[in-house]
């Protein structure tokens, strides 16, 4: 399975993005996690498949929550995985 999937940028939470199948766009993303997530800002289209390779995501994972759910959340690493925190 392949499918030509947006990813949106959360302008309310840094390397917060939402990945979704383009040809229904937001229709399935529950209005809730839209306002949570802020306006969103695309960042990147592409044909997503099982054999992609994501910087911090499984494709298949991907694929599979789009496919049921209607999109992907991909949340910012926590400070164990990245080893600092962020000085705010």
């Amino acid at each position: 399975m392949s499918i030509l999937c947006s990813v949106y940028r959360s302008p309310r939470r840094e390397q917060m993005y939402l990945y979704i199948d383009r040809s229904e766009g937001f229709e399935r993303v529950p209005d809730q996690l839209l306002q949570q997530f802020g306006e969103p800002e695309e960042v990147l289209t592409i044909k997503l498949d099982g054999q992609r390779k994501l910087a911090r995501a499984d494709a298949q994972v991907v694929l599979e929550n789009i496919k049921d759910q209607g999109f992907y959340l991909q949340m910012p690493p926590s400070v164990e995985q990245t080893g600092y925190q962020n000085a705010d």
